[in-house]
């Protein structure tokens, strides 16, 4: 008995963990990361100063329901407060929806390759994972119709997909929301949704309002610079808005990520000009890179996808050595965020020296 260990969940033994991005260590010189999609600009000053003023309170513990982030949630896009679910960050969220639906036998469709949190989010709510290969580096929305079983609990549907930056339509994700039975739940995971500039692309936040089965989720991480106070949320009818409060980590969105979450909603006019400019960014580095004889799908997100396949870690490992991370995934291709201008042209630099384009 003395060398037993404790028993845990047998999926634990082969459970990946989630890889966040790294970081390039470039010894003597200034390095860039752009491995993990956030804003290269701190928050907006007015935001800056609520946090500094929230921090006084941090001995408090934050209000659980979230109410003041709730309210301003509803009333700047339009919708009940009941409609509102908070998290710690959108993945915070789709794991509240997992613990929702998810149960030994239950199924949950997503396209892959998309956002790497999903199957392990699965995999913990003891959930079946049905992944539906992508179709020229887009989400293949018939087939992960037909993928749909009476078991199917919930397909995730994400828009810009993380990391091709490729977008589902109006015409086809209608068109898919139709052949969802109406006990599936189909949650429309927009995180990027402030960079699309795409008018074909639909707002889940339309889709929504005559459609039950379906939930959006939005996050302050990304457009909103405020990735490391980690606050998302959902909107969704109230049913789904219900279920996903019940499963809810108590006291998981802290008070500082709510009084800046609430702040950056009350300068979005500012915040957007930032946007814009990530946006003119992402056009200039895309054209680039297809100058430069890359093929890189278009992209509505604050990122770029180069499909390098096998030369995909070769490529990864140059650009460390050159002080700029991005984000590999081997065997398929590399997602490379969208900085400032600087760190940019560096990478630009290095993929215009690289012999091997995608």
């Amino acid at each position: 008995m003395k060398d037993a260990t404790p028993r845990f969940r047998r999926i634990l033994d082969d459970l990946p963990g989630y890889m966040p991005g790294a970081t390039a260590a470039l010894a003597g010189g200034r390095s860039f990361k752009l491995s993990s999609n956030e804003c290269p600009f701190g928050p907006l000053p007015a935001v800056s100063r609520v946090i500094a003023e929230a921090a006084q309170s941090a001995n408090r513990y934050p209000d659980n329901g979230a109410e003041l982030l709730t309210a301003a949630i509803a009333e700047r896009f339009t919708v009940p407060r009941e409609h509102v679910a908070v998290g710690c960050g959108s993945v915070g969220v789709a794991q509240q929806l997992l613990e929702a639906v998810g149960e030994p036998g239950a199924e949950i469709i997503y396209a892959w390759r998309s956002f790497e949190a999903y199957p392990i989010l699965a995999d913990l709510a003891a959930a079946t994972s049905v992944r539906v290969p992508l179709r020229d580096e887009a989400h293949d929305l018939p087939a992960m119709a037909e993928a749909i079983t009476p078991r199917t609990r919930l397909i995730f549907v994400c828009n810009p997909n993380n990391p091709t930056g490729t977008v589902a339509h109006a015409s086809e994700l209608a068109g898919f929301l139709d052949r969802v039975p109406p006990d599936c739940l189909v949650v429309l995971d927009e995180a990027y949704r402030e960079y699309i500039r795409d008018e074909s692309v639909p707002d889940g936040l339309e889709l929504y309002r005559d459609r039950p089965n379906v939930a959006v989720l939005r996050t302050f991480s990304k457009a909103y610079g405020l990735a490391g106070l980690r606050a998302g949320f959902m909107i969704a009818h109230a049913p789904v808005a219900q279920a996903v409060r019940k499963t809810m980590l108590p006291f998981s969105v802290n008070s500082i990520a709510q009084a800046a979450a609430v702040a950056s909603l009350g300068a979005e006019g500012e915040l957007l000009e930032r946007v814009e400019a990530t946006v003119k960014e992402r056009t200039r580095v895309r054209e680039a890179l297809l100058a430069d004889g890359w093929t890189v799908p278009p992209t509505e997100a604050n990122f770029v996808w180069l499909p390098l396949r096998e030369a995909t870690v070769d490529f990864a490992a140059i650009c460390a050595r050159s002080g700029v991370s991005i984000r590999p995934f081997a065997g398929e291709g590399a997602r490379v965020s969208i900085g400032e201008p600087e760190a940019n042209d560096l990478f630009l630099a290095v993929a215009r020296s690289y012999p091997h384009r995608s």
